[in-house]
């Protein structure tokens, strides 16, 4: 089964958002709109050669991939950490959506052990056309990750562990990672904003 925001539970083997993920929020920004002007990633620069902006963006959308991992594996493994983190990392049908998981999982007792590992993030387009922030229009780069959950486990309140046989320890993701504030800041502004599961074959686990 596909769903189009990337959260098929990797951590439990269920789609436990079907019912959320068309949910939004007046407090979110627009879904970023697609463009076929698009551009492919560029080939990488020499470290003597200054990069351009596509290169430059690429950097920091795939290190805000990797942020938004890192901090959504902390807010499901300690339920202390205030779920504001998650805007730092995500927003639009994203933020709403992992909000809406990582709560549903704190109300029933559930907390994650172990870490996600990225095995691959390839970057597949780079659009930098920001003419109207307001309705979504805004620069977006879009990341397929390879994701190895292998050594993550769900555990219920118990602490016995509700992870289905069924779950595959590896999968990909497309991830769009738009910035709206890429005006005032090109590097830092990033976020992911949505996601879809791929079907591909896995990559191999850690």
């Amino acid at each position: 089964m596909m769903n189009r925001l990337g959260l098929i539970s990797w951590a439990t083997g269920t789609v436990m958002l079907a019912a959320v993920s068309a949910c939004g929020g007046s407090d979110t920004d627009p879904p970023p709109t697609s463009a076929p002007s698009s551009t492919s990633p560029s080939s990488p620069t020499t470290s003597s050669s200054p990069s351009s902006p596509s290169d430059a963006a690429s950097g920091a959308a795939t290190d805000a991939v990797r942020s938004y991992f890192a901090a959504v594996d902390q807010l499901r493994s300690d339920p202390a950490v205030d779920l504001k983190k998650l805007k730092s990392v995500a927003t639009s049908a994203q933020l709403n959506a992992v909000e809406t998981l990582i709560s549903r999982q704190r109300d029933e007792g559930q907390r994650q052990t172990g870490t996600t590992a990225l095995m691959e993030l390839k970057v597949q387009s780079v659009n930098l056309d920001n003419s109207d922030p307001k309705a979504g229009k805004v620069p977006t780069v879009v990341i397929d990750v390879c994701w190895d959950v292998s050594k993550v486990d769900v555990l219920d309140k118990s602490g016995q562990s509700i992870v289905s046989p069924d779950r595959p320890d590896t999968g990909w993701t497309r991830y769009t990672v738009a910035n709206y504030k890429y005006a005032a800041d090109p590097t830092g502004g990033w976020r992911v904003a949505t996601g879809q599961d791929l079907k591909q074959t896995p990559c191999a686990a850690s």
